[in-house]
């Protein structure tokens, strides 16, 4: 286990920024972080990497206490807070090469590692340019490899892609996904598209507390009240309609058409699977069936259920 929260309190005078949350990372895992601004996101991640101790409660990174164990805690991970602590009077290079020597990483290993994640994070032409005049997506690569300069098993990630173009956005989120290859990650986000884009599993928080830590897979399953099925098929739409509005089982049907097909939205009961018998049925009226699938809640559904509730009907 590379990331063991057991607890975790942190306090703030009176507030409670954080409340006995628990949870665990398994070594190569990519998972994200979830909460509303002001949730407890920065607080936990300050906390997992020394930056803050807790109130109460035990953070082992590598099997090492963040607090008790600090130095060794430290040597396993590779930060990147939201706002990065970049040397604008530094070159690339130099900022790299400082931050070696902090680390205690001797001069052939130093130089060696330089090259290695000035390559991966595509840096070469800004080598030698002062990281002030470089743009805020560079400044973000910049802040990635220092995080990775050292090797460490453990990724932490701070909003990796705030106030960054959707381009260099895009360009983020594929290094992100390179660096899970090699790298046990944890990113702290609200933005959700981020965590279905790079993310096996979720951990949400609201309020200082834990609310979910699971797979968008199954925390679909377990909050969707109705089971949703989406059919396209090509034939007369008014007879398609007619017919799956009374097929047994189907409680709602919606449908959006195009000039080759209609696409149906059918609701059902929660556990009721009729795609065998919808299929079946289609085929035999001798219409064209384009699609099928299953609908999960996405993401954003599941957050706001989570984080915000549903209204009540």
């Amino acid at each position: 286990m590379m990331i063991e929260v057991e607890n975790l309190t942190k306090h703030y005078g009176d507030f409670v920024a954080i409340e006995d949350i628990s949870f665990q990372i398994d070594r190569g895992e990519v998972v994200g972080f979830l909460g509303p601004n002001g949730a407890g996101k920065t607080t936990t991640m300050r906390v997992l990497t020394g930056y803050l101790p807790p109130t109460s409660g035990h953070a082992r990174i590598g099997g090492y206490e963040v607090v008790e164990q600090s130095l060794q805690a430290r040597r396993h991970i590779g930060y990147l807070p939201e706002t990065v602590p970049l040397y604008l009077d530094m070159t690339v290079e130099a900022y790299l090469d400082f931050l070696g020597k902090i680390r205690g990483m001797d001069a052939g290993y130093r130089a060696r590692r330089i090259n290695e994640v000035i390559d991966r994070m595509n840096l070469h032409q800004y080598r030698h340019t002062h990281i002030s005049k470089l743009s805020k997506g560079f400044r973000q690569r910049t802040g990635l490899a220092q995080a990775i300069l050292h090797e460490p098993d453990v990724l932490i990630l701070d909003e990796p892609t705030i106030g960054i173009d959707p381009v260099q956005v895009v360009e983020t989120r594929q290094l992100i996904k390179e660096l899970g290859e090699d790298h046990t990650l944890i990113i702290s986000t609200h933005i959700l598209p981020e965590v279905s884009a790079v993310c096996q599993r979720v951990i949400i928080i609201h309020e200082g507390r834990i609310v979910a830590v699971d797979t968008p897979e199954n925390l679909s399953r377990r909050l969707r009240r109705t089971e949703q099925v989406e059919i396209e098929v090509r034939g007369p739409q008014a007879e398609v309609a007619n017919l799956l509005r009374n097929f047994p089982g189907v409680q709602d049907v919606r449908w959006v058409s195009s000039a080759e097909s209609t696409t149906f939205t059918l609701t059902s009961r929660q556990g009721a699977d009729l795609r065998e018998q919808l299929a079946r049925t289609i085929t035999q009226r001798g219409w064209g069936l384009l699609r099928l699938q299953s609908l999960d809640l996405s993401l954003e559904e599941i957050f706001l259920r989570l984080t915000v509730g549903e209204q009540q009907e």
